[in-house]
């Protein structure tokens, strides 16, 4: 690290923490040459990887894309701002955490329908009519009796995890 006064290469470091909510490393450092003191700000770069569209063209990850695409999805819906915000941060954790230089555009779509699930099945649906491109009323049908179908389907496992529990106390 370069001392920002006298640009002298050499310094040493004499306090360090964390700092931004624990993203951050506070550094504060003492030039060798000149004993000035200064303090730097380290940080993980993490790159998004990029999109590969069904063209296969590609581009790169634009967050605010997908926080327009969530919010019209969203629209006069009753879902809390913080709900949404931790959805945004988990697809965008998940995609960084994937590992990899390019996903499919595909990829995103699903998991973006994969959140608004949780957050609001109105909200799904509207964001599947888009990114399915339904053609009539048929479409949403059928997507409304699949999304009725996982919904039972979770509450059927829901009770049968309950089934032990309930076993366990009749002994």
């Amino acid at each position: 690290m370069h001392c920002p006064f006298c640009n002298n290469e050499e310094t040493k470091v004499i306090d360090s923490r964390l700092a931004g909510e624990g993203r951050q490393i506070r550094r504060r450092r003492q030039c060798l040459h000149c004993n000035e003191r200064f303090t730097t700000f380290e940080s993980a770069e993490l790159v998004m990887p990029r999109l590969v569209k069904s063209d296969n063209s590609r581009q790169p990850f634009d967050e605010s894309k997908l926080r327009s695409s969530m919010v019209r999805a969203l629209e006069k819906r009753p879902v809390p701002s913080d709900e949404f915000e931790q959805a945004v941060g988990r697809l965008i954790h998940r995609l960084r955490t994937m590992g990899e230089r390019e996903v499919p555009s595909r990829l995103i779509g699903d998991l973006v329908m994969e959140e608004l699930r949780n957050l609001d099945e109105v909200a799904y649906v509207r964001f599947a009519s888009v990114y399915r491109r339904f053609q009539d009323v048929t479409e949403f049908e059928d997507e409304i009796k699949r999304l009725q179908e996982i919904s039972d389907n979770a509450a059927n496992r829901e009770q049968m995890s309950l089934l032990p529990e309930l076993l366990g106390k009749n002994k």
